[in-house]
């Protein structure tokens, strides 16, 4: 019966840890994943100043032989955002041709809100075709982070901070969501096997 418990607890631990553990979005055709200042997607409750730079990575991976077309994407009519540095501008698509099946490919774009859009929300979108003929396709799309854009200027003090709207001074980046979720999940496993060898003996 102890036992029991034990694994009714934990499973309900582990439930919900999966709820905060970001994954990655996936189709039959491929793989996609991205990051807003290390922080795996979506991530919200964000403030950015304008011109602030922002790092935002993207992942892809092909699971079939096909062409992968990938680009960032702001969906408000105004420029909300620059590519400061990159592999392309904001709207404007990254051409991988011919691909074999496990290839993957990692994008990092430097950006920075314009000033155009602000004291509002202005996301960042990314979107990946993977297309193996002119009817036969799967994309991908998703957001990678909804910040909150303030009129005020960036300073430019620090390189690439990030606040969130509970504690607008905090500049910390934190670690990838999956990273500290990894780290949790293998503490919490030891305790398990720990409990159920000692309930066992017992």
């Amino acid at each position: 019966m102890m036992k029991i418990k034990i694994f009714i607890f934990m499973l309900f631990i582990f439930t919900n840890l999966n709820l905060v553990i970001a994954e990655p979005m996936e189709n039959e055709y491929g793989i996609v994943n991205a990051w807003f200042n290390g922080k795996e997607a979506t991530v919200e409750d964000v403030q950015l100043k304008i011109s602030e730079p922002t790092e935002i990575k993207v992942e892809v991976t092909s699971k079939v032989k096909c062409h992968v077309a990938t680009y960032l994407d702001s969906p408000l009519v105004s420029k909300s955002y620059q590519v400061l540095s990159g592999p392309s501008e904001i709207d404007k698509r990254i051409d991988a041709l011919n691909v074999e099946s496990g290839w993957t490919e990692t994008y990092t774009w430097t950006i920075a809100p314009t000033g155009e859009w602000t004291n509002g929300n202005a996301p960042i979108n990314v979107y990946v075709q993977f297309t193996k003929a002119v009817d036969d396709y799967e994309s991908i799309e998703f957001t990678i982070a909804n910040p909150h854009i303030l009129d005020e200027q960036y300073s430019g003090f620090n390189i690439i901070p990030t606040r969130t709207t509970s504690d607008p001074s905090s500049t910390n980046q934190p670690p990838s969501q999956g990273s500290a979720g990894f780290g949790v999940v293998s503490v919490l496993l030891g305790i398990l096997l720990a409990v159920v060898y000692r309930a066992g003996r017992a």
